[in-house]
């Protein structure tokens, strides 16, 4: 059998010498529409050429979450009368990115109450801890007002209040005398953790 005419065999490109200074090398080929997934990509892809790698297109950043870590310190206000833990529990509160922070327009039966946008909170300044009675209330509140709340107390809280504020989900924290809230419960680290 006469072998015939020679069909030329897809392979590299030819590697003859280029202009002048430069190294032999594929020459880059126009790009043609339809082209299959043999030539290195999909129909419409962007060619490839010499030198540069393939762009894909960037990905969008995915937005940084605010943690507590991104904002910054507390500045606390010392505790020395009953109005100081209740300015200390209000900057804590806009600390945490509740906004317009004010007097709540229901007193509650024991302590002062403050109030902001989907949130009731309870400070209670006086030497005795907080009830169960004291976090039930102010639950009840909260919910008849379809908000949310927390407690602030400066001598912290009886055990059965701790219990039922678990139960019913109200985060505590406890004033010390520097002015910054500690978390009693993990309610409250998960509200230090997330913020409003």
């Amino acid at each position: 059998m006469t072998p015939g005419p020679r069909e030329s065999a897809p392979g590299p490109a030819s590697s003859a010498p280029g202009p002048r200074g430069s190294t032999p090398g594929p020459r880059p080929s126009a790009a043609t529409p339809g082209a299959s997934a043999a030539s290195g990509g999909a129909a419409g892809s962007i060619p490839r050429v010499s030198g540069t790698a393939r762009r894909s297109r960037p990905r969008p950043a995915a937005l940084p979450r605010v943690t507590a870590s991104a904002r910054p310190a507390f500045q606390p206000v010392t505790i020395r009368t009953a109005r100081d833990a209740v300015t200390a529990a209000a900057l804590y509160l806009r600390w945490l990115g509740y906004q317009d922070v004010r007097r709540a327009d229901q007193r509650p039966p024991n302590g002062i109450g403050l109030a902001a946008r989907g949130l009731l909170a309870q400070v209670d300044p006086t030497v005795r801890p907080a009830s169960l009675r004291d976090v039930e209330c102010l639950w009840l509140t909260a919910m008849t007002e379809s908000a949310g709340c927390v407690y602030f107390s400066l001598a912290g809280y009886a055990d059965d209040a701790r219990a039922v504020a678990d139960r019913l989900g109200v985060p505590l924290f406890v004033l010390d005398l520097t002015g910054t809230p500690q978390p009693v419960n993990s309610l409250a680290d998960d509200l230090v953790a997330t913020g409003a």
